[in-house]
């Protein structure tokens, strides 16, 4: 049976769709997002306060990795369906980076099938989360460097390459943006806090968890029904990536969670956060460092397309997965 939040999700979708005048207003909007934010934070961190952290290292260092190698690897096919190579590289960017809801989700329909995954996995979304846009904005810069140089003599050299106010800029919005930093201020706090600071406010982060992902879901599916209307515009490119890219991702990460030995529920979580994508922190990097590439490509992609297709479908398929190959 399907997840009750993904239930709400779908019923977020059906409302739009049949031009239901359903709205949640933006400010409980933003407090929700910031809720499961600090709440996914706060579970990590507190059981990164019951284990050493070396320990943690080599899957830490995978899980960068992976999500900075995820632009790399699709940036080809991404160009093979004739995508222009700003447009690739802030696409690759998307799928590079993670979605937090996507995880929330995974998590619940996890514990839905008696089914643990590290109690650490919060962290590996910390992490996933900047490499990805990293690797799509080098991706970008790689490739209007090479569109100039084939388009006029070689400039002379000059801070142009690095638009949207500088690296320096631009590494203070990818690592402080909201996003990541209330995901790893979360998981500094329950570090620090531990159990016995946590106690005190867990009938707010902790028990409410489920009932506001529910709420937050059926917003986000309020909007991806309207981005639904935005696929015919971008014709099959948009649908290729959204519908194709999450089960081969899947399968890397299940990969990359085989090789670090993780559980069961452990490698289902990585195969899930390699097939999201960012609907968040990288829509607002990319429109700062690559303003020209298409955002609503995108953001359709990410939110219209891959979304519905993970919490509906892709995530049973990725448990399923890393049953298999545990």
């Amino acid at each position: 049976m399907i997840d009750v939040v993904v239930l709400f999700f779908l019923l977020g979708v059906f409302a739009r769709l049949v031009g239901s005048d359903l709205r949640l207003p933006e400010a409980l909007y933003e407090t929700l997002s910031i809720y499961l934010l600090l709440a996914i934070g706060l579970k990590g961190g507190l059981e990164l306060s019951r284990q050493p952290l070396g320990d943690l290292l080599p899957q830490v260092a995978a899980c960068m990795a992976l999500g900075f190698a995820i632009p790399f690897l699709l940036f080809p096919a991404l160009r093979a369906l004739r995508l222009p190579a700003v447009d690739a590289a802030a696409v690759g960017a998307h799928y590079g980076s993670v979605s937090v809801v996507t995880f929330a989700v995974a998590s619940a329909a996890l514990a839905r099938a008696g089914l643990e995954a590290e109690s650490h996995a919060a962290l590996w979304v910390a992490v996933m989360e900047a490499p990805g846009i990293v690797a799509g904005i080098l991706l970008a810069r790689w490739a209007q460097r090479r569109s100039t140089a084939a388009t006029a003599p070689p400039p002379a050299p000059t801070a142009a390459v690095v638009s949207g106010g500088g690296w320096g800029a631009l590494a203070h919005d990818v690592l402080f943006g909201k996003s990541v930093l209330l995901l790893a201020g979360g998981l500094a706090i329950g570090a620090v806090a531990g159990d016995a600071g946590v106690t005190p406010i867990a009938a707010v982060f902790v028990t409410p968890f489920k009932g506001v992902l529910a709420l937050f879901l059926l917003e986000l599916g309020l909007v991806a029904g309207a981005r639904l209307a935005e696929v015919r515009r971008f014709g099959l490119a948009v649908l290729a990536v959204g519908l194709g890219a999450p089960p081969l991702l899947a399968l890397l990460g299940a990969a990359v969670g085989v090789a670090l030995g993780l559980s069961t529920g452990g490698v289902a979580i990585v195969a899930t956060l390699a097939a999201s994508a960012s609907y968040i922190a990288a829509p607002t990097a990319m429109r700062v460092a690559v303003p020209q590439a298409n955002a609503a490509l995108s953001i359709t992609a990410a939110l219209g397309i891959t979304f519905p297709f993970n919490v509906v479908i892709g995530i049973p398929l990725y448990i399923r997965l890393a049953q298999a190959w545990t």
